[in-house]
């Protein structure tokens, strides 16, 4: 098994308006996105990797001229690997309002000619799905062998079987939830109430003050991160290990950093805050909250899945509080209640809910094997 190598991004620009879920609309936009492997000549192989909330179109391989830029799914695809690219013709979106290519919140507005800012409306993850319909039939993929996220890109997979059941013929979910808890809910706005309260946001017209509301966007990485973590897999790393132990077993007796768990929140929130964008990281929080496919239907979800027609694989981990293994099992319940095809795995990692962007022997076999299946059914067709 080996990395992609070296890849390149594309932009596929739409000047036709997008209608968005708000009734507000979005016109001249640009996706960014990337392949990898060859499109067979059927156009039945190939696969969509939707991302999660601070992630991008870059999912495997590096790039010439930032060679320790990895994509943030290297490990899960590429020649050899579960999602091998030897077989599968691979793409990677960024979704709209995202900051890394794709048209957001500080790319101009043709209306004002000045940043969007605060004034780039609202989207929702059947949004995103929309937009990624378009550049799929510009790309000429009628249907996708399958759709396939983790977290918020488990959302989008979800809403591919629900909103173009025609179009794929597996859907893989992973540590990912039919909707978020009022708990999820709740660290979304003290995340987002840390940016909107951090007087350098200026009503998210930052980018005009020549200024960036770092300071909020820390806080709300931080907030953020301990959810990603399971109180095990910090226990292990950090426990209360001080910062500067091999110099003194003393507290400090101030409001700096005492603890090592301490010190490795603000790395994290230094870092995001240094790459990240405020305006984005409040849209999509947004659009997390608000995914419901069966609130249309009182709150069935099996009625929300009927329309449903793609195999499905849905993974889960033990130890992710955020998104548990029980929502996991909300949806298959509800797929099986429509007699549909479903592969389960709960996998018994310590990592907390970033366990889907880690190395797992068994959750790695699981979804190899579970492409293996795929490709056996791709390549049968084509005979």
């Amino acid at each position: 098994m080996g990395s992609i190598g070296i890849v390149s991004p594309s932009a596929m620009h739409f000047a036709e308006p997008l209608l968005l879920q708000s009734g507000a609309q979005i016109g001249d936009y640009t996706l960014m996105y990337e392949t990898y492997g060859t499109l067979n000549a059927d156009k039945s192989n190939a696969v969509l990797i939707c991302h999660a909330l601070n992630a991008s179109h870059h999912v495997a391989g590096t790039y010439a001229d930032a060679p320790k830029n990895l994509g943030w799914w290297d490990n899960m695809v590429g020649p050899g690997k579960p999602v091998d690219t030897d077989r599968f013709f691979v793409i990677g979106v960024n979704n709209l309002g995202s900051c890394f290519g794709s048209t957001g919140p500080m790319h101009l507005n043709p209306a004002t000619n000045k940043p969007y800012g605060a004034a780039f409306p609202l989207l929702t993850v059947e949004d995103w799905v929309s937009a990624q319909a378009r550049l799929a039939d510009r790309l000429g993929i009628d249907q996708f062998a399958a759709v396939m996220g983790g977290s918020l890109g488990g959302m989008q997979a979800l809403s591919w079987s629900i909103k173009f059941p025609e179009r794929l013929r597996h859907c893989i979910v992973i540590a990912s939830t039919p909707k978020l808890s009022a708990q999820n809910i709740a660290f979304n706005d003290v995340a987002r109430q840390a940016i909107l309260t951090d007087p350098d946001y200026h009503g998210g017209d930052f980018y005009e003050h020549g200024v960036v509301p770092r300071n909020g966007l820390k806080v709300a990485r931080m907030v953020g991160h301990i959810t990603y973590l399971s109180n095990d897999d910090m226990a292990e790393k950090f426990g209360r290990k001080l910062r500067n132990a091999a110099e003194t077993n003393d507290y400090k007796f101030d409001f700096g950093i005492d603890f090592e768990i301490e010190s490795y929140l603000r790395y994290q929130g230094d870092k995001f805050s240094e790459y990240f964008d405020a305006n984005t990281y409040l849209l999509i929080t947004k659009a997390l909250d608000y995914f419901d496919p069966a609130r249309e239907h009182g709150g069935d979800l099996t009625k929300a899945l009927a329309t449903t027609r793609a195999q499905f694989l849905i993974a889960s981990f033990s130890t992710d509080w955020r998104f548990s293994p029980e929502r996991s099992r909300e949806i298959v319940q509800a797929l099986i209640s429509n007699r549909r095809q479903v592969t389960y795995a709960e996998i018994d990692a310590p990592h907390g809910h970033d366990a889907f962007l880690l190395e797992d022997a068994r959750y790695m076999g699981v979804v190899r094997a579970y492409y293996d299946r795929i490709w056996e059914q791709t390549a049968g067709e084509a005979v």
